[in-house]
């Protein structure tokens, strides 16, 4: 087992953080037509940062675990773990959320774009960086 790159961790919540901040801002306008929540606009943004950072830090730690212990190399290997991952946890958990509880699919489908290309970030950065 590879001890986990420190720079590389705070180099992949960095870059999450940037990613997902880039996405949402791109869709803000559909989440808001999707979502009394996002309409709203009633949360701190320091207080949302700070929220943000905790869950990718916890995202990230998580990832480079499972990197590490499963000694994942190169491209291909981040790129096929970001893969099953991304279809193990947030599609399973998304698509339940659509089906039970009549979330809407283009609220799903934004939030499991966001998914997607964080664990892409994740996977190849700590992969690569090790």
């Amino acid at each position: 087992m590879d001890v986990i790159n420190p720079g590389a961790v705070v180099a992949a919540v960095v870059l999450t953080f940037v990613a997902s901040s880039v996405w949402y801002g791109v869709l803000g306008h559909q989440l808001a037509e999707l979502s009394p929540v996002y309409a709203a606009g009633d949360r701190s943004p320091l207080l949302t940062l700070g929220v943000e950072v905790v869950r990718n830090t916890i995202v990230v730690l998580v990832v480079a675990l499972l990197i590490s212990r499963l000694d994942v190399a190169g491209v291909g290997g981040a790129l096929g773990l970001a893969l099953l991952l991304w279809v193990g946890m947030p599609v399973v958990l998304l698509a339940g959320s659509v089906y039970h509880e009549k979330a809407p699919a283009l609220l799903a489908a934004i939030h499991l774009g966001d998914w997607l290309i964080k664990l892409v970030i994740v996977d190849l950065t700590i992969a690569l960086w090790r």
